[in-house]
């Protein structure tokens, strides 16, 4: 399925919850946000109903999101039912990894191909106070747990901030040497609360190269993925760096995804706040090709590229927990 602008959009990302079990600074306020009722979040029935509908259109790579995905209850015989949907290609997981250790061998029996794990430090003091009282070691613990399962590739997502995790990032580089973990330096975005934040706690891409580069020489790579990342490989290292650059070498051009919301919307991109609402059309009794219909109507609301270069404001935006990320 093409949008406007000719890209090929064959990526959906699916929010099946809205609630996490850590509070990280730059994505939640510390007491939270407004929780949506069970009722209003989409059953996994239906959102395997919509998937299915994805298939028919080419939308066949899946990413499960939240929240935090691993907190809801079923949700590896949701992935299971996910994974043998005729025309599934890829089916990946985001995850805090706080409860990943336990979980990562049945994900995989289920049908998970692969998996990231948001970790933004490597010191037990400073990620309990990113996170507002997450433990480290639960996350390193998953990431191994998620090697040793076979889950491939297993990729950490490093959100750098200027004066919170900036001195951590050749630690974060060495992950990559001894183990085949691919680890992914992510510009902030002002997204939701970390709109807050300011232009100057953003630390570029090509800043970033630019120190590990001083530190240690890397060579282009290419690992299995859907994204916008671009990847090198420390000398001798299993796994590789990455780099996502979404405020200063804009990807708009080749992006190729739309997200669903846990509570049943569909977002054309992750900074706009144009919506199309399918869980209202589904639960009064579409049929798969109306639902398909809306899918294509989400396509008439992407834009060729964002603008979150033009001011750090909250404004309309949607808290990315609530979006999916």
């Amino acid at each position: 399925m093409k949008d406007a602008c000719g890209r090929d959009i064959n990526y959906l990302r699916l929010s099946i919850t809205d609630r996490c079990n850590l509070r990280c600074h730059y994505c939640l306020p510390p007491g939270g946000v407004a929780l949506r009722s069970h009722a209003d979040i989409l059953r996994y029935e239906e959102l395997l109903t919509l998937m299915r509908v994805a298939v028919t259109l080419g939308i066949v790579n899946f990413r499960i999101t939240g929240g935090e995905p691993l907190v809801r209850r079923g949700v590896v015989d949701f992935i299971a039912a996910a994974a043998a949907i005729p025309g599934v290609g890829d089916l990946a997981l985001t995850s805090n990894g706080q409860l990943l250790a336990g979980m990562a061998a049945p994900l995989k029996a289920a049908g998970l191909r692969r998996v990231n794990v948001s970790l933004d430090t490597l010191r037990p003091w400073r990620y309990r106070s990113l996170t507002r009282g997450g433990q480290l070691q639960a996350v390193l613990a998953g990431l191994e747990a998620a090697l040793a399962a076979g889950l491939h590739p297993v990729k950490v997502n490093c959100v750098v901030m200027r004066g919170v995790n900036d001195d951590e990032m050749a630690e974060f580089a060495d992950l990559s040497r001894d183990r085949p973990l691919h680890v992914r330096f992510i510009e902030l975005m002002p997204l939701g609360h970390a709109a807050g934040a300011g232009p100057d706690s953003l630390v570029t891409s090509a800043e970033i190269r630019e120190r590990l580069a001083a530190a240690v020489p890397v060579d282009k790579a290419e690992i299995t993925g859907h994204g916008p990342a671009r990847y090198y490989r420390l000398p001798g290292a299993k796994g590789t760096v990455g780099f996502i650059s979404p405020m200063t070498e804009h990807f708009c051009p080749g992006c190729n995804r739309l997200r669903l919301s846990a509570d049943g919307r569909l977002y054309p991109c992750l900074a706009f706040t144009s919506e199309v609402d399918v869980r209202g059309p589904l639960r009064a009794g579409a049929t798969e090709a109306e639902l398909a219909g809306l899918f294509r109507q989400a396509l008439t609301g992407k834009p060729r590229g964002h603008e979150l270069g033009e001011a750090y404001t909250e404004a309309k935006l949607r808290q990315m927990s609530s979006i999916g990320g």
